[in-house]
């Protein structure tokens, strides 16, 4: 492992950070733990954590020797001095003379001692930290240190023979005042030690100055890799993959179906997947031993948070026999519920604590063959739960080159994965209501397009934004956030519309919710129209709507999860204006096209309806268009923009939040709702 330590990046760190009234000391404690979380074969994701011993001054003006200590929730990467919170450093010592302290009252100790109330929590492994003498600590979870602790029996012996007596063996303990207690007698025995390795764990360095720790990290992983790669042995056996595989984008959609979360009265709780291969990853998943391997569960307990006990595997695909493997997909997603309830069942029954078991749907999916795919309820935790699985594969991959993986049990994992404060968490995280559901909107940079791509991903959708202007789509969906995308796509081009689809199968897994909304309106007499105009505004007015809406219940087939079909139509549709018959003669159709998917597809839970929308500011009605027919009718632009019954401008935000309220609406199909402030002729009979 290379050390990335350089005077130059440290001091300029430093100066920058004195600027800001920052002590030197953790200038320096943010500058190596950013080296360390940078090292995805280091830490991961929140995983790690590192301290500095200081003093600081209170909000009186008290001065204090401290503790900071990195902080929940922060990722040691891109960390900040905020990020490692001052925590008096004399009740934490004080502590150590208890003979128990339980979770709850360890994380109440450490805030109760914040120099700065608003600070996070600091890190469960604090008093860790606190306990050991020394300046600077650090502790990762090294891949290749865990190949060497993860190991049976014999993974005491093996720590001594790799590492020698410069650093100190610690039996796994749970994280948390047990292990702090443990790890200083430990070091007490042997002060000289530079560092622990914690069995099934990871490993801690520790000195007086922040580069002599990260040195003494940086130089103990690399005995640890250099000791699995001169001590390989042959390699595994490999499993034989179908003549003929199916490409990843045609079982992503029945995996995310499979590892939706289904509860009574039919509420479903979607993932999105993020596919991950490499070559290093297709050579892993070719063993014929994965089965073994995946169901000995993570290679480090921080892990469990992000993949729950571990992979489940799937048989590789093959694409003569699709139906086939959606069986196979199915049945092996059933058996991991399966076991995980039994896990759960079996381990909650150790005593009286009240626990509320979390979904029991895997977080990854190993698909020999093709790679992997990381399931979350956000695009976010699904390449976190992608990117833990290298690191899993890079872990396991070690410990069976050298030995036999053994990592900490799943009885002893329970507590870590349904830590009492882990659960305290959850339990305040109320999801948005669009949270795990993609939402694909054509038309989708126009100004109803794009109040609906910003409503919905704020409700917590990832959106699609297909717009025939690229760059505009690109815009658009950057503006409505949640990691959405902008794809470019001409609507009446079947092809297009398949690939926006495509895009969307690729970067999320799925799509749940369609809001086809493209269109635009030409003018003319119907007597006179031009013929190749009329049919040019059905291509977009309506047979486009139809493409985009087979695309969408191709895919709601597969995923088995429902979907809803919401079509822009028009006041045209109902109430026809004149020399607009080539704009209404398609809307029309196209609301009696969304009735007729309600008929069809609600046997499999796709919910079709139409919004009807009148006078809204848009590339359909532009402002030279509103000027022009206000003083045809000689009204104010106000005047005929608020032409209502409610005597009230309707906006392309009031239509995204009928969308809105279609997407949300789980017993409502074949409905159509009118956003035009009140139009009697208008009103459906």
């Amino acid at each position: 492992m290379k050390n990335l330590w350089t005077d130059t990046d440290a001091e300029a760190m430093v100066a920058a950070y004195a600027a800001k009234g920052v002590d030197r000391d953790l200038a320096l404690r943010v500058y190596t733990t950013r080296l360390l979380g940078g090292d995805p074969r280091l830490v991961l994701h929140g995983g790690g954590n590192t301290s500095v011993k200081l003093t600081a001054t209170d909000l009186i003006g008290d001065r204090w020797d401290v503790l900071c200590v990195k902080g929940s929730g922060w990722d040691m990467a891109v960390i900040e001095p905020a990020g490692l919170p001052a925590v008096k450093l004399a009740p934490l010592l004080k502590a150590r003379a208890l003979e128990k302290l339980s979770d709850e009252d360890m994380v109440a100790l450490q805030r109760a001692n914040l120099i700065d109330p608003g600070s996070p929590n600091p890190s469960v492994e604090t008093l860790l930290h606190a306990f050991l003498p020394h300046k600077f600590v650090d502790h990762t979870h090294s891949t290749a240190v865990l190949a060497i602790v993860d190991q049976g029996d014999e993974s005491e012996a093996l720590i001594a023979a790799v590492f020698g007596p410069k650093m100190g063996y610690v039996p796994y303990i749970k994280p948390g005042f047990d292990l702090a207690k443990a790890a200083a007698e430990i070091f007490e025995r042997d002060p000289s030690v530079e560092g622990l390795i914690l069995d099934k764990h990871g490993i801690f360095t520790f000195a007086e100055s922040a580069k002599e720790a990260y040195d003494r990290m940086i130089h103990w992983v690399t005995v640890a890799e250099d000791y699995v790669a001169a001590n390989r042995k042959p390699a595994a056996a490999r499993a034989t993959l179908p003549a003929s595989l199916a490409d990843p984008a045609a079982i992503a959609p029945m995996l995310r179906g499979a590892v939706a979360a289904r509860y009574a009265e039919g509420r479903i709780e979607r993932m999105v997947s993020d596919f991950r291969t490499s070559p290093a990853i297709l050579d892993f998943l070719a063993r014929a031993d994965l089965d073994r391997l995946a169901a000995r569960g993570v290679s480090t307990p921080d892990l469990s948070i992000r993949i729950k006990t571990g992979p489940v595997v799937l048989p590789a695909p093959d694409a003569a026999d699709l139906a086939g493997y959606r069986a196979a997909v199915e049945g092996a997603i059933a058996d991991y519920v399966r076991d995980y309830e039994r896990y759960f069942t079996e381990n909650d029954a150790r005593d009286d604590v009240r626990r509320t078991m979390l979904d029991p749907m895997p977080r990854l999916s190993l698909v020999p063959g093709l790679g992997m795919f990381g399931h979350g309820r956000t695009l976010k935790d699904a390449r976190i739960a992608s990117d833990v699985g290298e690191m899993w594969i890079e872990a396991v991959s070690g410990a069976e080159a050298i030995g036999d993986f053994r990592p900490l049990a799943k009885s002893d994992l329970f507590e870590l994965e349904y830590w009492s404060l882990e659960q305290a968490k959850l339990a305040g995280n109320k999801p948005k209501p669009l949270t795990g559901q993609v939402a694909l909107i054509t038309g989708g940079a126009g100004a109803i397009g794009a109040a609906t791509a910003g409503l919905f991903a704020a409700n917590g959708a990832h959106v699609v934004v297909v717009d025939l202007d690229a760059a505009k789509a690109a815009e658009t969906a950057k503006a409505a956030g949640n990691a959405s995308i902008g794809v470019g796509a001409d609507v009446t081009k079947p092809d297009d519309v398949r690939a926006a689809f495509d895009q969307a199968v690729a970067i999320y897994g799925g799509v749940d919710i369609v809001v086809s909304n493209a269109g635009a309106a030409w003018e003319g007499g119907i007597g006179e129209i031009d013929d190749a105009l009329l049919r040019r505004s059905f291509e977009l007015n309506f047979f486009a709507h139809q493409t985009v809406a087979q695309n969408a219940v191709r895919l709601f087939k597969e995923q088995k999860t429902g979907g809803a079909l919401l079509f822009n139509t028009s006041k045209q549709a109902v109430n026809p204006g004149p020399k607009f018959g080539a704009y209404g003669l398609p809307k029309a159709a196209t609301l009696f096209l969304s009735r007729q998917y309600a008929l069809e597809y609600g046997a499999i839970g796709v919910r079709s309806n139409a919004v009807n929308a009148d006078r809204i500011r848009s590339g359909l009605l532009t402002d030279d268009m509103i000027n022009s027919r206000s003083k045809a009718r000689g009204l104010s632009e106000k005047d005929y923009m608020s032409g209502n019954l409610l005597g009230l401008e309707v906006t392309a935000d009031h239509v995204a939040q009928a969308f809105l309220h279609h997407a949300l609406a789980e017993r409502t199909t074949g409905d159509v709702t009118t956003v035009d402030g009140g139009n009697i002729a208008a009103v459906l009979r």
